[in-house]
């Protein structure tokens, strides 16, 4: 029997590390490529398309960009009265707001900030309540008037939001934080509109007990920042998830209704 002849051993191919290192420079092209062209979106392209695909998915312009969650909103500008986009008109709010605090000394009991939706106007509980009371104490009602007043010249919602620290409160009248945010909030709606005028509709209340914090209840230094009432300038972009509003962006729902049955 004829015996096969052996195979020749093939040479090791010493560079096979070539594709490897081809393949890592194509990759790290692309990034840099991805890179370069995020860097330089046309933010009102983006806008305009965004608006276009939200309107053909889903019938109406949501005001909302494309990919919103999880992230967080961007939200289109939109005009107010007057030919000032709404971003201006809160940035003229905000200054108005910024020097009053500063004339009247509530740097540290009064903060003004800009979010994404809307301006932010942050009461601190010493201010307006005692510790464990939601009686607006008589010496903050100048404060919530000359506020509100700022606030009455914008056509916006407006939602006020009650915030407590982290320690237990059991009482007859509240029996949680729930209750306690929730009345202080409920007050202030109530104050803006007798005596600052505002319109119900535009207002509604909420109470968040002790579950937004804004720093961590570790000290009562922390805590003191975390007992607060936000009034909040919503984006009129939000209108449109708000119940009740059929997306007329009109700002009046279930929430603004509870709010006003008890100011009435």
């Amino acid at each position: 029997m004829a015996r096969r002849s052996a195979q020749p051993e093939k040479a090791p191919n010493h560079e096979r590390w070539l594709i490897t290192y081809a393949d890592l420079i194509t990759l790290l092209m692309i990034f840099f490529v991805l890179m370069y062209t995020i860097s330089n979106v046309n933010s009102k392209k983006f806008a305009q398309l965004s608006a276009s695909m939200s309107e053909a998915l889903l019938g109406q312009n949501s005001g909302y960009f494309l990919g919103e969650a999880p992230g967080p909103l961007v939200i289109q500008d939109s005009y107010s009265p007057g030919g000032k986009t709404e971003m201006e008109s809160m940035k003229e709010a905000k200054e108005k707001l910024e020097k009053y605090i500063e004339e009247k000394g509530l740097k540290g009991k009064v903060d003004v900030g800009q979010e994404e939706r809307g301006l932010i106007i942050s009461l601190k509980e010493a201010l307006l309540f005692k510790l464990g009371s939601a009686d607006i104490t008589p010496e903050s009602r100048d404060v919530i008037l000359n506020v509100g007043r700022i606030l009455a010249e914008m056509p916006n919602n407006i939602r006020i939001e009650g915030h407590t620290c982290n320690l237990p409160i059991r009482t007859s009248q509240f029996p949680s934080n729930w209750e306690l945010s929730t009345a202080r909030a409920t007050n202030v709606v109530r104050f803006l509109v007798n005596n600052v005028g505002l319109k119900p509709e535009k207002l509604s209340a909420t109470g968040y007990g002790e579950f937004r914090p804004i720093v961590s209840n570790t000290s009562e230094i922390n805590r003191a920042k975390n007992r607060r009432v936000d009034i909040v300038v919503l984006r009129t972009a939000l209108d449109v998830a708000e119940p009740g509003t059929e997306g007329k962006g009109t700002g009046t729902g279930q929430a603004n209704t509870q709010a006003n049955t008890q100011v009435r």
